[in-house]
């Protein structure tokens, strides 16, 4: 693994990274009843994690360019196989640092309830104050939470499908479009602008039917009629299917590729 590629996994893992203990900040929001904020840093989070996809397309470009032009354009399917290889740890250490995530977001609510200054409250995780809170909210997922996904999980198998769906699709997007632009060089600006129209489509699928189902639970736990147990066991499923899109991603991304580069001659 060269240095450009490690720099790409390691951009990879921390997109993927942050975009899994989101969830962490809707069971903050709920433990802490704070549910507008706890809204308010998982849309950031979630924002940060879905548009950051599009910064990987510049180094990735730059590489296939570089394969066109000087050859060994072969080794590409092992790159891009290492990079969502590198999402899928990167979300499956998400899932596990889910319950250090939920304690320090909620602490980090707190502050900014008390401080009312985002500036502030970044700094302050940087003290010497602020890391021993970060040590403290380090926790590792209970023995008896595995057990307890076999109970309701809150959401249907369907809401959990389309969520494979939808990360496989935003996984994938960026990387199929940018290989089809190999295997079709003609029209490989094309192909790389295709991405726009894959990623789109997954993000207004999560927005229309993952984020809702989310959002409306949210309340039901705040009104009472949901337990936050069944609550935790919905992110904790819903962090599942994430990782199996991301695992899906793999599937699709040479069927993907191939599509792209064809609907490119025709767009």
């Amino acid at each position: 693994m060269d240095t450009q590629l490690l720099v790409i996994c390691l951009l990879t893992a921390a997109i993927n990274l942050i975009g899994t203990l989101a969830y962490a900040a809707r069971i903050a929001g709920v433990r802490t009843r704070r549910i507008a904020m706890s809204f308010a840093l998982f849309n950031i989070l979630v924002l940060v994690s879905r548009t950051s996809n599009g910064f990987l397309g510049p180094f990735l470009a730059k590489r296939i360019e570089t394969r066109l032009h000087h050859g060994g354009g072969e080794a590409l399917l092992g790159d891009f196989r290492m990079v969502l290889l590198s999402a899928a740890i990167a979300v499956a250490v998400g899932i596990v640092l889910v319950p250090s995530g939920q304690r320090l977001f909620a602490r980090a609510i707190g502050h900014f309830q008390r401080d009312r200054s985002t500036a502030r409250m970044i700094l302050r995780s940087a003290t010497p104050s602020g890391l021993r809170t970060i040590r403290d909210s380090v926790a590792l997922p209970a023995a008896g939470q595995l057990g307890a996904l076999a109970k309701p999980r809150g959401v249907g198998w369907g809401v959990l499908l389309a969520n494979v769906l939808a990360q496989a699709l935003i996984t994938v997007g960026v990387l199929a479009s940018l290989y089809a632009g190999y295997l079709n060089p003609e029209f490989r600006v094309t192909a790389s602008q295709l991405s726009a129209v894959v990623n789109g489509f997954a993000t207004i699928l999560l927005f229309a039917l993952i984020d809702p189902q989310l959002s409306v639970m949210t309340d039901d736990v705040v009104d009472g009629r949901v337990p936050e147990a069944m609550f935790r066991r919905t992110i904790v499923w819903i962090s599942l299917s994430r990782l199996a899109g991301t695992l899906l991603a793999q599937v699709l991304l040479l069927p993907a590729a191939a599509g792209v580069a064809w609907v490119a001659n025709y767009v």
